[in-house]
């Protein structure tokens, strides 16, 4: 059985450490775990994975944030993997820093990345992992805060809430949507 796991952020140095490069972040540590190594293919870093018999197809997309779709789409088709077996991970400032939610559908939220993947699927009924990045900014200062750097604050606890969104991941593609949702939603 085949899964895509999306990570969404923006490629290069410059966002590495930003708050709207979570995706990524969570990706990256979920590859490592499982022993992958990332290539630069077509629209995206990918690595394969195996986790308890299932095949994970990790993408961090090379296509900047707003163009997320063409990528998730991309290699949803090269894979034939249906829009079940996907996640998309992304920030969120609707959430406290790292409260993280794992959800079956719903809105972009206003998130650039969700709006034009909902926009290629034509759907908005698709799993996504929510990784709360607060919202401690002044009015008009949206882009400066998620494009800002983790505070020293939030950089202690950083690590420890990626974890438990790789343990997000792994119940999804073992036990499935539902049973991830009663076990992860409140931790």
């Amino acid at each position: 059985m085949k899964f895509l796991i999306i990570g969404l952020g923006n490629p290069g140095e410059k966002y590495a450490e930003t708050r709207h490069n979570i995706g990524f972040k969570v990706v990256d540590a979920l590859t490592e775990e499982l022993k992958g190594e990332f290539k630069t293919e077509k629209l995206a870093d990918v690595s394969q994975v195996k986790f308890k018999g299932r095949h994970l197809i990790c993408i961090k997309p090379s296509t900047y944030m707003n163009l997320s779709g063409k990528s998730l789409n991309y290699w949803m088709q090269q894979h034939k993997i249906s829009l079940e077996n996907v996640v998309v991970v992304t920030d969120d400032l609707a959430l406290p820093f790292g409260k993280l939610r794992m959800k079956g559908k719903g809105s972009d939220g206003g998130h650039n990345g969700l709006k034009d993947i909902q926009a290629i699927l034509n759907t908005s009924a698709y799993t996504r992992l929510r990784f709360g990045v607060g919202s401690e900014f002044n009015k008009g200062q949206q882009v400066d805060y998620v494009l800002g750097d983790w505070s020293p604050e939030e950089r202690e606890t950083l690590e420890k809430r990626i974890d438990i969104a790789k343990e997000f991941i792994k119940s999804y593609v073992a036990i499935g949507l539902q049973h991830t949702m009663s076990q992860w939603n409140n931790k």
